[in-house]
């Protein structure tokens, strides 16, 4: 498996999302910041994490939320997104197990938020 710049780099898990940001350089790296800072400003308490082999994750008392980003899309997974009332359809996968739920159309319903 290919190791990221960020996953090479030593640092704390901010630092370590602050590398995959860069490390993207495209619109999955803006999207992923834009989704990063709605979170910090949704919860100023919320402590970043870099865990299962870099990926960023957000966390208050619990995981709140994963950011994995691919070729075509980023995915933020909600550890209970099951709960969350969705009127916009942004959730569109991973409703496993009736708890978590993932939104991967992230930059179209950033958009039209």
């Amino acid at each position: 498996m290919k190791k990221t710049a960020a996953a090479k780099s030593v640092g704390s898990p901010s630092k370590l999302i602050d590398g995959r940001i860069k490390e993207l350089g495209d619109w999955r790296g803006e999207t992923l910041s834009r989704m990063r800072k709605l979170i910090k400003q949704a919860d100023p308490e919320v402590v970043e994490e870099w865990k299962w082999r870099g990926v960023p994750v957000w966390s208050h008392d619990g995981i709140i939320c994963t950011g994995e980003s691919y070729k075509s899309i980023v995915k933020l997974t909600f550890a209970k997104g099951a709960q969350l009332k969705d009127p916009k359809r942004l959730f569109n996968s991973s409703l496993e197990g009736n708890v978590r739920r993932s939104a991967s159309r992230l930059s179209l319903a950033v958009r039209a938020a």
